[in-house]
């Protein structure tokens, strides 16, 4: 008998429960690569009140390269030093420094300097809740978001193509529908394996 398609092994829910908190795992460990970095209540920017009220430029040098030290360093005692002239001055010379530190993080990173977006900006469930994790040092609460959003992933694209891999070999629109959803079901799951297998440090690509 001719084969129409490709064996699909079933997915048990032990298997996936324990390959989506893999992804959790490592992508909680990884480097921080924020996708909110260029927020005006950012972690960037928040860094950067911090600095100029306290005088400690520390607190902003880590968010940029080595290189980039004196140019931010610059900066920093432009910024003080306008500061004191007064309020209109103040918010004038801050709004220059933000720009300035968030525009060298993401060169450094690779990425496009966009402009300071503004605050409250939906950043959907991910960001915030990594972020919850961080400051309250548990990462349950982001492992339970993030395993039932892969599990939900995995489970539909499963269905789809299981769905439609039993086709008649006459019936080309059929097997083209399968081949559609088989390789949407590959791909993603090729993508949560590589990154469970690999840390993924710097910007990802916020237009997608």
């Amino acid at each position: 008998m001719r084969k129409t398609s490709r064996p699909f092994v079933q997915l048990s829910a032990a298997s996936i429960v324990l390959a989506a908190t893999a992804v959790v795992l490592v992508l909680f460990y990884a480097a921080p690569a924020f996708a909110h970095c260029d927020g005006l209540d950012g972690p960037v920017v928040t860094a950067a009140r911090a600095a100029l009220d306290s005088g400690e430029i520390n607190r902003v040098l880590i968010w940029v390269q080595p290189q980039q030290a004196d140019e931010i360093s610059k900066a920093f005692a432009e910024t003080r030093a306008m500061r004191a002239l007064g309020p209109q001055a103040r918010e004038f010379a801050d709004r220059y420094f933000f720009e300035t530190l968030v525009r060298l993080h993401r060169a450094g990173e690779n990425a496009p300097y966009t402009g300071l977006k503004p605050a409250g900006r939906d950043l959907g469930p991910a960001i915030p809740a990594a972020d919850k994790a961080l400051e309250s040092g548990s990462e349950a609460a982001l492992v339970k978001l993030i395993t039932a959003r892969v599990e939900e992933g995995l489970r539909a694209h499963f269905k789809e193509a299981d769905a439609k891999k039993q086709f008649k070999p006459d019936d080309v629109a059929a097997g083209r529908e399968y081949v559609d959803a088989y390789v949407t079901y590959i791909h993603y799951v090729e993508r949560l394996y590589e990154a469970a297998e690999k840390a993924s440090p710097g910007h990802y690509d916020e237009t997608q």
